[in-house]
């Protein structure tokens, strides 16, 4: 395989500022798609990045398949959780294809990383269960942070990608309005949506104030009726 995509590795090896809000999203939004999967047996998981997730799902599901596309990323997830019982499968997404189908299928902050989000949703769908869940999680632009930026005249488009989305190999954000737009385009309806972290000030301003947990907790909480305000969108669609 082609392992360009290696070169986004350095961003999920924890040297990074914004390492303190992939924490909080990665471990928030997990919880919130258990909660809201009771009783399902089998997940598929698009991208491994962070580990969070992975990690955290395996947990829960007996049977949890994991699709990453880098085989650099795949080794730093294997050296620093080396009891993940998740099978980790190489592939692109767009060259995937199994004939099993799943409960569950989770595309945790991966919309903004392909090339055409269109193809990905229709392709996937097959892959479901009847009946089955998919929980779709992205980056909002549209974040109260964002749109300070925006107003104090610090961010000149409230959709422009940062060196850090560069990094990470962001191609866009979303808005609650645009993630509707697409999902509707490729066969689906939201049944739920909500927030998650809502996020008042910088990465930096932030992690200034020292804040409890409790208090990290709290902004996650307040943000699940806010998708619109809060730092990433979570979506659980079905097909129409």
């Amino acid at each position: 395989m082609n392992n360009t995509l290696d070169s986004h590795v350095a961003a999920y090896q924890g040297d990074n500022l914004y390492d303190f809000d992939n924490e909080i999203l990665l471990t928030w939004y997990p919880k919130r798609v258990l909660r809201h999967t009771g009783g399902a047996d089998s997940l598929l998981e698009l991208g491994v990045g962070h580990g969070y997730t992975t990690d955290i799902f395996s947990h829960r599901y007996s049977r949890h398949v994991v699709l990453e596309g880098s085989p650099a990323v795949i080794r730093n997830f294997r050296e620093t959780h080396p009891e993940c019982s998740a099978e980790i499968v190489e592939t692109y997404f767009e060259e995937f294809y199994t004939d099993e189908r799943f409960d569950v299928i989770v595309m945790g902050f991966i919309l903004e990383h392909v090339d055409d989000p269109l193809v990905i949703l229709q392709n996937f769908r097959k892959f479901l269960v009847p009946n089955g869940k998919m929980f779709l999680a992205v980056p909002n632009a549209e974040v109260l942070n964002r749109k300070l930026g925006y107003l104090a005249g610090l961010l000149d488009d409230i959709s422009t990608l940062s060196e850090n989305d560069r990094l990470l190999g962001h191609k866009r954000y979303y808005t609650v309005s645009n993630l509707t737009d697409a999902v509707g385009r490729a066969g689906f309806g939201i049944d739920r949506i909500e927030g998650i972290y809502l996020k008042p000030f910088t990465t930096r301003q932030i992690i200034s104030l020292q804040l409890e947990r409790k208090i990290i907790d709290a902004l996650c909480e307040v943000g699940v009726g806010y998708p619109e305000l809060s730092c990433g969108i979570l979506a659980e669609i079905s097909a129409r």
